[in-house]
C-alpha cells in the first residue's frame, strides 16, 4: 500500500488477451451504494470495456454487486454505464486512437487512492492466437530456468 494506494481488483485477463500499449488512471462517477460495494471487493472487471458517447468515455459491462446493507434506490442494475472522470486532452487522445483500426479501451484495475475509486484503463490491441501461445511458451520457459536454478543452490 504505497501513497495511500489500495487495490481492489486487477483484470488479470486483459494481458493475455491484449497488447497494452499505454494507460491512464481515470476517477469514476458512482453511488453511494457502489463505491460500498467496491471497498468490499464486489467488482468485476472480466467483461469490461470503454466506449464513447457524446464526448465522454463510459465504462460498460462492469459488474458492481448491489450492497446488501443499503436500500436499493436508484441502484438496481449492476451492469449499468458508468461516467469515467479524465481530462479533456485524455479524452481527445483515447478516443482518436479507440477509432483506429485495432484499437480498443478496456479497463485494467480498480483502487482506491485516499478514498476515492479510481481505475486504470489500457488502450490496448487484441493478441492473435499464436502470440498467446508464444507469451504462453515463453512464460512456461522462463519457469523452468527459476526451477533449475532454485534446485542447483
Amino acid at each position: 500500500m504505497a501513497d495511500g494506494i489500495k487495490i481492489i481488483t486487477k483484470n488479470r485477463k486483459a494481458r493475455h488477451e491484449y497488447h497494452i500499449e499505454e494507460t491512464f488512471d481515470a476517477g469514476l462517477a458512482l453511488m453511494g451504494s457502489e463505491i460500498k460495494s467496491i471497498r468490499a471487493n464486489r467488482i468485476s472487471l472480466g467483461d469490461g470495456f470503454v466506449q464513447e458517447r457524446e464526448g465522454e468515455l463510459w465504462l460498460m459491462n462492469v459488474h458492481i454487486a448491489t450492497y446488501d446493507e443499503a436500500s436499493i434506490f436508484g441502484h438496481a442494475d449492476p451492469l449499468r454505464p458508468r461516467k469515467l472522470l479524465l481530462h479533456k486532452r485524455e479524452i481527445a487522445e483515447i478516443t482518436g486512437r479507440i477509432r483506429e483500426r485495432g484499437y480498443t479501451a478496456i479497463p485494467t484495475m480498480v483502487y482506491l487512492q485516499k478514498g476515492r475509486a479510481k481505475i486504470e484503463i489500457a488502450l490496448a490491441k487484441g493478441k492473435k492466437l499464436y502470440d498467446k501461445r508464444d507469451a504462453i511458451g515463453k512464460r512456461d520457459v522462463e519457469r523452468e530456468i527459476r526451477r533449475a536454478l532454485k534446485n542447483d543452490y
